[in-house]
């Protein structure tokens, strides 16, 4: 699976109430695991497969996400979403903080000796 966020993704774990129409038009709903999440996009781990290109409500306490699946792909523990969120919906940490979050930056920075970088996503790391 190719990574194509460009901007940093930062590693979580949470649980998150989705909503998705099926091939036939119900809604349907669920609790997913978040993975990982960056300004544009999110991974998810749920219990079964949703239709690629299907919109998805991410809902969180105080607000929500919206996005389509990317990808859909089956793994040892479940399956994984890739979604992409839809124009003008943009994750921020001001509006919500999973609730386990690591910065995978942090840990390359501690075992290479590198300054850490912001722990705001879409922030380049310092050169000082």
């Amino acid at each position: 699976m190719l990574n194509r966020r460009v901007e940093p993704r930062m590693l979580c774990a949470d649980l998150v109430d989705i909503s998705w129409k099926d091939q036939a038009g119900r809604t349907r709903r669920g609790v997913a695991n978040l993975e990982d999440i960056s300004l544009s996009g999110a991974c998810l781990r749920v219990d079964r497969p949703v239709l690629l290109g299907a919109d998805i409500r991410i809902s969180y306490p105080n607000g929500e996400l919206l996005g389509f699946v990317k990808y859909c792909v089956f793994r040892e523990i479940g399956y994984f979403l890739g979604i992409e969120f839809h124009p003008g919906n943009q994750w921020s940490q001001r509006s919500y903080r999973p609730q386990h979050m690591l910065d995978p930056r942090r840990l390359l920075s501690r075992t290479t000796n590198q300054p850490e970088p912001d722990m705001a996503p879409g922030t380049a790391p310092s050169n000082s």
